[in-house]
């Protein structure tokens, strides 16, 4: 199994962040000579150490590590289309022979190079197929998906600096990477920074790289200055052209969603580049009420003829003309801030008014779907609940919500109540959302009267929160 070395132990963490420095060498030169020397230096390690030590780490020679990023760099290309033939592809990429090349491909993938291309059939023994397929880009989704739930378009985004922790395998431990590269972010005050955003990063194609060797990082916007201690790593984002898809989405429709996003980028004539695929979370979906994830996904491709530019421009004014005209007049600027203004009182209220007994989270505004924040009795919070204050945008009303600090404690409390005879309010069907309970505040609230508004609000939350206390006492 790759990755053997303790990430607690700091000496082990040092061999770590210098191995993938080699690595990041590796996959960025892989048509080029590529020496144990070379490679070492790197690394900063003699030939000797580092060749011991890469394999106690990857669980594979150098040269075995470059022979299969050489095959599965081929046959990423060959998935998408290429002009070149399958000997000069070998060439390029070190192979002495267009038969050297065949033989070690078939090792990989059961198939010739020649039927992989012309049937995409990749077929390899002992890897599990359905956690592959949850990151991977099929390309046989209808372009109806995108229209109903993704927004895609074609954007220069500049440079990204981040820093992060790198992974081989194990994709199902992204959530712990996530809580140790926090922890440390916020001992060095690292998350205050504005417009900190979470990335996950993908350096492999687990469509034709074994998935327990696919090399992801977990990441946070960061200065590229920004002072960093093994094993977290500095890591850029190029510059350069990105097809852009905006989602608001469950965690089971993110296979949806990757495949939808090739499509439209097949469909729309670009071509892909290599580079980092990625995600970019807008949101905590613990705290959606519908436990949704605003994400980015994010797909790099070549710079596109002039033509495409202009084209996908105009695609952009025509789709969007009316809401441009909306944002020229600025009326859905105004009412949008005017409305998180109230919330934001209400929320400094209950803040001031409740506090210690009462813990208020930070506002969520990132949504024209819904803002919200909890406002927990400490008494829940220590049973790892939360009670969730919302505006819902598009019913125009207030609502509020029982909820679960994670989805096993979810379940617990929701089958608790569903099988039980209460009944004083509304409790969901199922688990598709984030609620345990959930009740509407105000109907149709008059922000012409604020202080009758927030009256109404705090009566009906307390009221709530004093009938949940009282069953979970019992």
């Amino acid at each position: 199994m790759p990755y053997k070395v303790k990430m607690n132990d700091h000496t082990n963490s040092t061999y770590l962040k210098r191995i993938h420095t080699a690595i990041d060498y590796i996959e960025n030169n892989l048509d080029k000579v590529l020496s144990l020397d070379t490679i070492s230096k790197k690394a900063f390690y003699s030939p000797f150490h580092f060749h011991r030590l890469f394999k106690l780490i990857t669980g594979e020679t150098l040269n075995e590590f470059i022979n299969r990023k050489r095959v599965e760099k081929i046959a990423a290309i060959l998935l998408v289309g290429t002009s070149e033939t399958i000997n000069e592809m070998a060439y390029r990429y070190g192979f002495s022979s267009g038969n050297a090349f065949s033989r070690a491909f078939k090792n990989f993938y059961g198939v010739p190079p020649s039927m992989f291309k012309s049937e995409k059939n990749i077929s390899k023994i002992g890897v599990d197929q359905a956690a592959i397929e949850k990151y991977i880009c099929r390309i046989d989704n209808s372009l109806n998906w995108i229209k109903m739930n993704g927004n895609i378009a074609l954007k220069k985004l500049k440079e990204i600096p981040l820093v992060g922790l790198s992974h081989m395998g194990d994709l199902d431990k992204i959530g712990e990477s996530y809580h140790k590269l926090g922890t440390w972010m916020a001992s060095k005050n690292l998350m205050d920074a504005p417009n900190v955003k979470a990335i996950t990063l993908y350096h492999d194609n687990p469509r034709v790289t074994d998935f327990s060797k696919v090399r992801w990082s977990t990441c946070f916007t960061a200065n590229k200055n920004t002072p960093i201690e093994a094993p977290i790593q500095r890591i850029i984002i190029e510059k350069g052209y990105y097809a852009v898809g905006r989602f608001v989405i469950p965690a089971n429709d993110f296979r949806q969603a990757w495949d939808s996003m090739c499509l439209w980028v097949l469909e729309n004539d670009y071509e892909f580049k290599d580079g980092h695929y990625f995600e970019v979370y807008h949101n905590d979906h613990t705290n959606h009420p519908e436990r949704k994830f605003i994400v980015d996904i994010c797909i790099p491709v070549k710079t596109p003829p002039s033509n495409l530019i202009k084209k996908e421009e105009q695609r952009i004014d025509s789709n969007l003309g009316h809401y441009r005209e909306q944002i020229k007049e600025g009326v859905l600027q105004y009412d949008y801030n005017t409305l998180l203004s109230h919330i934001k009182k209400l929320r400094t209220y209950l803040k001031k008014e409740y506090a210690p007994n009462y813990k208020v989270g930070n506002l969520y505004q990132g949504s024209m779907d819904f803002s919200y924040f909890p406002f927990t009795p400490v008494t829940l919070k220590s049973q790892k609940l939360k009670i969730v204050i919302i505006f819902n945008h598009s019913k125009m009303r207030f609502e509020i919500c029982l909820a679960g600090r994670n989805r096993q404690v979810q379940k617990q409390y929701w089958t608790l109540f569903k099988d039980s005879d209460w009944n004083a309010y509304h409790i969901p069907d199922n688990l598709e959302g984030f609620s345990i309970v959930d009740h509407i505040l105000v109907r149709c609230p008059d922000f012409s009267d604020f202080d009758t508004l927030r009256q109404q609000i705090e009566q009906e939350t307390l009221k709530f929160i004093t009938d949940i206390i009282e069953v979970l006492e019992l």
